[in-house]
């Protein structure tokens, strides 16, 4: 692929390449921690939304559940619209979007209200994930997307690690809409830092003409294509486990385990450290080692996790044993995610890149909408729900990773 330098026409020389690459890290790497940004900064509040607004664990879960549902149309929507007119457009009107639903959550009167807002929050929010994908396949491909999008997770996976720690000192100081008052500022930024600092990288000759029509021939093509279905299924099952930790933790962890919502915030931090730790190493590996592999390491870190929160929790084993299980199952992320995208979408042509990521994602986020839930189904005083469906989800992302072709496998 040419060089990423050259398609932003910036001026020659070494200095200028690699300040332009800082700033298409910085603003992709804040794009794609909208998900995490829109989740973890909530989480610690969950118990006081419910309470506040005189409802019950699972009813709270779902304003997760509802953004994550966001997440997954807006970017079967924001990825093909991506592909006919260009990353930029969409992108802008996304994050506008996302920074209007944001204040508009801050006055919610009550959960069915939030619960609609989310889902638009979410929906405007995906925008920023699914384009940002794209727009690293429009520059990269193969090892060299796999490297990137492990530099990425340096930035989005400070915001899973930095957000639930500011969502816990808010609550400090004020009632939990005073968090989608701080969404509201960092959707406004976003739009900023896309306005100033990201050109556009598919031109009008690289981009698909052919209407609806021609996007659900790609998602039929994709859907039947092994080597887009193997490492995409084993990722959304994977961020199906994870999300399902996501969603039941400020419970499990708060109201079973009695964790404050500061000491809870700094557990899932540390969690979230696990995972820009193990996409670091993946970065480092790949070219040296399959990505295929890399993929298999971490669907194993996962499923162990998984296997160990299932023996923890029936056992009564307490934090000592609960919290290094979480740990894996969610560190393993760290190797699953840029292996699994970068597999996912590697020789895709530019016209479908966005229509692919837009798959990729739709997928992930309807699975975690779909099992976050689960995660409370027996209510606030046991932790067994969740442990069950981690394990199971994590058991069949790694039987998903076997649909992909070997010669994708094991491209290095």
């Amino acid at each position: 692929m040419s060089d990423p330098v050259a398609k932003a026409a910036v001026p020659a020389g070494t200095a200028a390449r690699a300040d332009r690459r800082v700033v298409l890290i910085g603003v992709l790497g804040a794009l794609t921690a909208m998900a995490p940004l829109s989740i973890d900064m909530y989480l610690p509040a969950l118990p006081r939304v419910a309470s506040d607004l005189s409802t019950g664990a699972m009813q709270a879960q779902l304003t997760l559940t509802a953004c994550v549902v966001g997440l997954a149309v807006g970017q079967a929507v924001a990825g093909p619209l991506s592909d006919a007119l260009g990353r930029r457009r969409p992108l802008l009107v996304g994050l506008a979007a996302y920074a209007a639903a944001s204040l508009l959550c801050v006055a919610a009167p009550n959960v069915e209200t939030l619960i609609t807002l989310r889902v638009v929050q979410g929906a405007a929010g995906a925008a920023g994930i699914v384009i940002a994908r794209a727009v690293v396949r429009d520059l990269y491909d193969g090892v060299a997307a796999a490297k990137f999008f492990s530099t990425l997770m340096l930035v989005n996976g400070l915001a899973p690690i930095l957000a639930p720690v500011i969502g816990g000192q808010l609550l400090r100081v004020m009632p939990w809409p005073g968090v989608f008052g701080v969404l509201t500022g960092i959707g406004v930024a976003l739009f900023l830092a896309v306005l100033a600092g990201l050109g556009e990288t598919l031109p009008p000759e690289r981009r698909e003409t052919g209407g609806l029509r021609a996007t659900v021939r790609t998602f039929r093509a994709l859907a039947t294509d092994r080597s887009f279905v193997g490492p995409g299924l084993a990722l959304a099952l994977a961020f199906a486990a994870m999300f399902t930790y996501i969603s039941g933790s400020p419970f499990v962890l708060q109201d079973i385990y009695h964790l404050s919502p500061q000491a809870f915030s700094i557990a899932f931090g540390v969690n979230s450290l696990g995972i820009v730790a193990a996409g670091q190493v993946s970065g480092w590996l790949a070219g040296r080692v399959a990505l295929g592999r890399l993929l298999a390491a971490g669907l194993a870190i996962v499923a162990a996790g998984g296997i160990g929160l299932l023996v923890a929790v029936p056992a009564g084993g307490g934090l000592p044993a609960v919290l290094p299980a979480l740990f894996l199952v969610a560190s393993g992320q760290g190797l699953i995610m840029p292996n699994a995208t970068a597999l996912a979408l590697a020789d895709r042509p530019p016209q479908v890149t966005g229509s692919a990521s837009a798959l990729l994602g739709l997928s992930q986020f309807a699975l975690g909408g779909a099992a976050g839930p689960l995660a409370g189904i027996a209510g606030p005083r046991t932790a067994l729900p969740m442990a069950v469906t981690i394990a199971v989800l994590s058991l069949l992302a790694a039987g998903a990773a076997a649909i992909t072709p070997r010669r994708v496998a094991s491209a290095n």
